[in-house]
Formats: structure tokens, sequence, C-alpha cells
């Protein structure tokens, strides 16, 4: 055997331990990566779930808000109405004198 070939090896052995710990890096970067990108995608889904139950939530309140409109409209015109009703019944009682 060369005296050269244990120092070769060994050169071999660190390049290898070397390529191997950049690998197990490498790896713990993507495992981490894909956690981030899972969790993200999570969020993103709650975010849209969020976003879904706040449009019905919308739709319900403006449907109310134009329910309550109608109502006013109906109640002013009511109001109108027996305020005129009112109005006829006090000339009559008290005619106007010109």
């Amino acid at each position: 055997m060369d005296a050269a070939a244990p120092d070769a090896l060994d050169r071999s052995l660190s390049r290898l331990a070397a390529a191997v710990g950049l690998l197990e890096r490498a790896a713990e970067r993507r495992m981490r990566h894909d956690e981030a990108r899972a969790n993200a995608e999570e969020e993103f889904a709650l975010m849209q779930d969020d976003r879904s139950r706040l449009a019905v939530d919308l739709d319900a309140a403006l449907d109310r808000a134009r329910a309550l409109e109608a109502a006013n409209a109906e109640a002013e015109e009511r109001l109108a109405r027996a305020t005129a009703t009112i109005a006829k019944v006090i000339d009559r009682i008290h005619p106007a004198t010109d």
C-alpha cells in the first residue's frame, strides 16, 4: 500500500463528511420550508373561510338594512297619512275662521 493512500482516504472521508453535513443542513432547511409553507397554506385557508363568513354576514347585514329602510319608508308614509287625518279631524272640530 502506498504511503499517500491513507492521506487520500482521510481527505476523501473528510470531503464525504462535509458533503453529508451539507446534505443534512439542506434537508433541515427544506423541512423548515415545507413546514412554513404548510402553515402559510393553513393560514390562507383560514383567511378564505373568514372571508366567506364575512361575505355572508355582510349580505345579511345589507338585507337587514334594506328591510329597515323599507320599514322606515312605510312608517313615514303611515305617519304622514295619520297626521293628515288628525289635521282633518281637528279642522272639523275647530274649523279655521278666516
